[in-house]
Order: structure tokens, then sequence, then C-alpha cells
């Protein structure tokens, strides 16, 4: 089990960058949310899945070993809630670009003079 998540995370890395450098905009979209997916599964895995009490002091003063580490989950959250802000910015902007070019050919946009 040890050595399968992190094989699975760097498949997910290598997919999302192979997908990133094809010529298709869809490829890019996909490639781009398969970057997310690997990130958060990432900071996930490094932040350890334990079974210790939420991190919520009460009266009852708990050893601090026994309470959850926060902070993964917190960076686990943040790189949610960007990653979709990314995908959200690579698809608007990937769809604004095909309306002024008319092309999904990502070669075909190193000439801007077709631009009207």
């Amino acid at each position: 089990m040890n050595l399968i998540i992190p094989l699975i995370i760097g498949v997910l890395f290598s997919a999302s960058l192979f997908l990133m450098f094809q010529k298709s905009f869809f490829k890019l979209i996909i490639g781009v949310i398969l970057f997310g997916y690997a990130t958060t599964f990432f900071l996930f895995t490094v932040g350890g899945v334990t079974k210790n009490a939420p991190p919520l002091l009460s009266e009852a003063k708990a050893a601090v070993d026994q309470l959850a580490d926060p902070l993964p989950q917190a960076l686990t959250l943040t790189a949610i809630v960007i990653s979709i802000g990314v995908q959200l910015f690579v698809i608007v902007l990937l769809k604004k670009v095909y309306e002024e070019v008319g092309t999904e050919d990502l070669d075909e946009l190193n000439t801007t003079d077709k631009i009207k």
C-alpha cells in the first residue's frame, strides 16, 4: 500500500503533463483537471490519514499527539479551491480563443495575425 499511492500520484501527474502538451484544447483542459486532482491527492497523502480526534479543544485538555493535524486539511481545501478557479479560467480563456481564432489546434496559434 505504501508503494501504490505514490505510484498513482506519479501516474496522475505524468498523464496530466502528457495531456497538457498535446495540440487540442480539450486535452489541455483534461490535463489541467488531472493536475488539480494529482495535487489534491498528493497533499492529502502527505498529511497522512489518521483516526485521531478532530483538532477542537474542549475543557478536557487532550494531548496534542492525539489530535489530528489541521494543516494538511486546510492545504487540501485550499488546493481544491485554487484548482477549481484555475480550471474555470482555462476553460473560459480557451473558449474565448476558439471564438476569436476559430481553431482548436494549439500549433496554429503561433501567428496572431489572423485575429480580427
